[in-house]
């Protein structure tokens, strides 16, 4: 999946090149573009643009610098929040296994784990409403210049938020969940409750729950909202239907819906291996739920140039180099795929005893108080670690920078060989910019030709400008019948 990412995103960067090409908006960015409406009227002040020489509205960069730190400032609240509400929802996770267990159900893991899951699913989607609009506010306040850095620096406070809503549970679970537990007579406790533990096969199993959850419940849920709710409606005339229309808001949410689905699937992969799947069923179900939302339930939206997808290309560089250490991690230091490995190689190739292996004694003094008992972990009987531990930790480190080392310099060698600009595209452009030189060339020698003494002209006028102009003669008008006629070619 890691590859595939790599490899995706060579052949989008080949795909927007000819797209943009195709459309002529190569160098909008750099030449076309103007400032924004909303920056136009509310800028303080005015100054000359260097490229173009024209006067336009003016924004002091500093004060742009103090609003956007102050836009950070209010997404740390904002992230710290989301923290807030994982530990909420660790603690009644915990507290409702405890609860369960003690009316003698067996499935209190189960039913605490699931809960905890589609209630985290509602505080993401209730989070993601509320700093959505906070983050419409911020970036207005902060005053860009232009419509692609406005909705870059939207894009960019938006992702950083959802990335820690949606992924801080499955990353809990995933890399710290049973962790911090300790061992019998010395268990680790979160405001006096004890540390939650992975269930008998791993914590693995409960990141692909959690994933589930969360990636198809979301999609249920905005498939609902897009397409469901906007066709209940009471018939009515035309062009009352008409105007009721909803106004198409651009494409944020449609990017913003692929880009956290590309992070589940190749982040989480190793926990999940069919969230790829799931993904590419609902991609082609959403396919044609789009198709009929712009067609009859939006206005025609109004058509806007555009360079290429801008900062959503970054993230999803960033979502896959993280997908490579997150997957290497996963299988290194989650996944049993290590100490199996290693208790073959070490002990004994039919795998008999592994379980065991895996399992340790409670220490003595525990023991003398209580019924003993074994647990998950590497230590002897006084709670210490043993070799087997820390050779483990080796192998488990050496895994991570082998994989992550190996992915990376295949990834790179995909970006090495797959240009960037298809060479049909690049050859078109070529061609293009000869013809514009050999035009301009042409221009400049036919206006040396036909007007020779223009320049000079031209700036004999910029120099007399303002002057008074000379002074007319006292003499007689010429008179068109005192000039002789000159003979033609035949001495007529």
């Amino acid at each position: 999946m890691s590859l595939w990412a790599v490899t995706f995103l060579e052949y989008w960067k080949r795909t927007c090149s000819a797209l943009s090409h195709r459309w002529d908006c190569s160098e909008f960015e750099d030449i076309e573009e103007r400032p924004r409406p909303e920056f136009t009227a509310m800028a303080p002040m005015t100054m000359r643009n260097p490229v173009t020489g024209a006067e336009e509205p003016y924004f002091p960069e500093n004060k742009r610098f103090n609003r956007t730190l102050t836009g950070c400032m209010v997404i740390i609240i904002m992230i710290v929040v989301v923290l807030i509400f994982l530990i909420g929802i660790i603690l009644y996770r915990t507290i409702l296994r405890i609860i369960i267990s003690k009316s003698g159900n067996s499935f209190a893991g189960r039913i605490a784990s699931l809960s905890g899951s589609v209630l985290n699913l509602l505080v993401i989607l209730l989070l993601s409403r509320v700093y959505v609009s906070l983050a419409h506010i911020l970036t207005r306040w902060e005053m860009h210049r232009t419509q692609t850095k406005y909705e870059d620096m939207f894009i960019l406070k938006v992702f950083i938020f959802q990335f820690v809503n949606f992924y801080s549970s499955p990353v809990y679970i995933a890399f710290f969940k049973g962790r911090f537990v300790g061992y019998p007579g010395n268990y680790h406790t979160l405001f006096g409750i004890r540390n939650e533990e992975c269930g008998a096969g791993g914590c693995l199993i409960e990141l692909a729950q959690e994933l589930l959850v969360i990636m198809v419940g979301k999609q249920l849920i905005n498939n609902v909202q897009e397409f469901i709710l906007p066709s209940v409606a009471c018939e009515v005339a035309p062009w009352e239907a008409d105007y009721q229309l909803l106004v198409c808001e651009g494409l944020f949410s449609e990017y913003l819906e692929m880009v956290i689905q590309f992070g589940f699937i190749t982040i989480f992969v190793a926990a999940c291996p069919l969230a790829p799947f799931f993904a590419l069923v609902n991609n082609w179900v959403e396919l044609r739920l789009d198709a009929q939302k712009f067609v009859m339930e939006y206005r025609r939206p109004v058509a806007e140039r555009a360079q290429d997808i801008g900062i959503w290309l970054p993230i999803m560089q960033f979502i896959t180099n993280i997908a490579v250490l997150s997957n290497a991690f996963l299988i290194a230091f989650t996944s049993s795929f290590l100490p199996r490995e290693y208790y073959s190689y070490t002990r004994n190739r039919t795998m008999s005893g592994f379980i065991n292996f895996t399992l340790a004694t409670s220490p003595y003094n525990y023991s003398l108080q209580h019924t003993p008992c074994r647990y998950r972990g590497f230590r002897d009987e006084l709670g210490e670690h043993l070799p087997d531990y820390f050779h483990l930790l080796a192998i488990r480190l050496s895994f991570v920078i082998v994989f992550e080392h190996v992915v990376f310099f295949i990834g790179r060698l995909i970006d090495l060989m797959v240009p960037d600009i298809p060479e049909e595209v690049e050859m078109k452009m070529k061609r293009e910019h000869y013809m514009a030189k050999e035009a301009l060339a042409e221009n400049q020698a036919l206006g040396t030709v036909l007007f020779p003494g223009e320049n000079n002209a031209l700036s004999d006028g910029l120099r007399h400008r303002g002057s008074r102009p000379p002074a007319q003669s006292n003499s007689p008008p010429l008179n068109l019948k005192d000039i002789p006629e000159e003979p033609d070619i035949l001495g007529r």
